[in-house]
């Protein structure tokens, strides 16, 4: 029956800045209103709802005003370089500085690799691929460079 996630949504506090910043992520805008305005993440198949509120002001917590974006694992490996190129830093998390990312999270038996970094709003945003599903072994948090090192 379920196919996948088809839409997430985020509180923002000035729609037409959100606009631009989620532009410049090169999502393509799908439908816009006075205070809402949705961009595709991958056309027909999942978006992104921006609305124009005073709930922006809702304290971050990872349950609320995070989403993540899967992307392969070669565009992974230049994210740093590609969101510094659109102005857009890099997030502290998890004690990784942005210089030490992307990282490798270890959900095991999954283990994922992850860049973090914020919109205008502080909504927290994350570029996410999977590096390797139902694995044995555990490890500790690393970073990428680690990982493709062999740990």
């Amino acid at each position: 029956m379920i196919k996948g996630l088809y839409e997430a949504h985020l509180p923002v506090s000035d729609l037409e800045r959100s606009i631009d910043f989620y532009k410049n992520l090169n999502l393509e805008l799908a439908f816009q209103k006075e205070k809402v305005a949705f961009f595709w993440i991958e056309k027909g198949r999942s978006w992104l709802g921006l609305w124009e509120t005073d709930k922006v002001r809702t304290p971050y917590h990872p349950s609320l005003r995070h989403v993540a974006f899967r992307v392969e694992l070669e565009d992974m490996e230049r994210a740093k370089v590609w969101l510094e190129e659109r102005g857009i830093a890099i997030k502290p998390d998890f004690g990784f500085s942005a210089e030490n990312q992307p990282l490798v999270l270890p959900n095991h038996p999954q283990a994922h690799a992850a860049i973090y970094f914020q919109d205008p709003d502080g909504n927290s945003l994350e570029f996410m691929t999977p590096l390797r599903l139902d694995g044995a072994e555990e490890f500790g948090m690393m970073t990428l460079e680690e990982w493709n090192r062999g740990k």
